[in-house]
C-alpha cells in the first residue's frame, strides 16, 4: 500500500496511526503542497490528503480522506479492530471522530500555524518553511480573530477529552477505537507549543501511548 501525504499533516498522521495499529505494511510518498493537485485530481477528483493507494488486485485504486481510509482498512483487515463491537459505543466513537475531524482538527491547525508564524519561527526558520506557513495562513484565513475562536474551541474540547480519559484509558468503550486514534493525531501538533505542553501533560502522555501502540514515530515536540 502507498500513502500519499503531506509529511506535516495531522490528518495524514491519523491515517498512519490506523495503518500502524493494523500492522499493515505500507510506504509513504510526500507530495509538495500546490503541486500535489496534479497527482490527486486524476486519482480522486479532490485536492486533499491523505490518499491511500492499496495497490492490491480487486481493491479500489485510490481512497481519499482519513475517515474513508480507516473504513477501508477495517473491512480489509478487521483485526485488530478500530471499530467497536457495541453498536451504541461505535456510534459514539464515530460522532467523536467527526467532531474532532471537522472542528478540533481545524482549530489545532489555526493555533499551530499562528504559533509557527510568531514565537515558533525557530522550529524551522528556512525560507521554504516560512513561505509555506504564509500560504497556509492565507488559504485558511488564519489571523488573530480566528485564532482566538480556535483557542477557545480547543479549551472546551480538551476539557471534554480530559473527563473521558480520566474515567477510562480510552475515549469510548474498553479498547482503542477510531476516536482515540483521531484525537491523538489531530491534537499532536500542539506538542510544539509550550503553553499546551505545560498546561495539558496528560494529553501528551496519552498521545505518546497511542503512538507506541500503533508503532508510529512520535510527533515533533515529543
Amino acid at each position: 500500500m502507498l500513502l500519499l501525504q503531506f509529511s506535516t499533516s495531522h490528518y495524514c498522521r491519523k491515517a498512519r496511526l490506523a495503518l500502524g495499529y493494523k500492522r499493515i505494511n505500507y510506504k509513504v510518498e510526500n507530495l509538495t503542497p500546490g503541486l500535489h493537485i496534479l497527482k490527486l485530481k486524476p486519482l480522486t477528483g479532490l485536492s486533499t490528503l491523505p490518499v491511500l493507494l492499496p495497490q492490491i488486485e480487486g481493491q479500489p485504486q485510490a481512497i481519499a480522506d482519513s475517515t474513508q481510509i480507516i473504513k477501508f482498512l477495517e473491512s480489509y483487515q478487521p483485526e485488530p479492530a478500530i471499530f467497536l463491537t457495541n453498536p451504541e459505543q461505535q456510534t459514539e466513537a464515530l460522532m467523536l471522530e467527526d467532531w474532532l475531524d471537522e472542528s478540533i482538527g481545524t482549530a489545532t491547525r489555526f493555533v499551530y500555524y499562528q504559533f509557527r508564524a510568531n514565537e515558533g519561527q525557530q522550529v524551522d526558520p528556512s525560507f521554504f518553511s516560512q513561505m509555506l506557513i504564509r500560504v497556509v495562513r492565507q488559504q485558511y484565513g488564519i489571523n488573530d480573530a480566528t485564532v482566538k475562536l480556535a483557542t477557545d474551541r480547543l479549551a472546551t474540547s480538551l476539557a471534554e477529552l480530559s473527563l473521558r480519559w480520566q474515567k477510562s484509558e480510552y475515549l469510548v468503550g474498553g479498547c482503542l477505537s477510531v476516536a482515540d486514534i483521531t484525537a491523538a493525531a489531530l491534537l499532536s501538533p500542539l506538542a510544539l507549543i509550550p503553553d499546551y505542553r505545560q498546561g495539558y501533560p496528560w494529553l501528551f502522555e496519552r498521545i505518546v501511548q497511542i503512538h507506541q501502540l500503533c508503532g508510529e514515530k512520535l510527533p515533533p515536540g515529543l
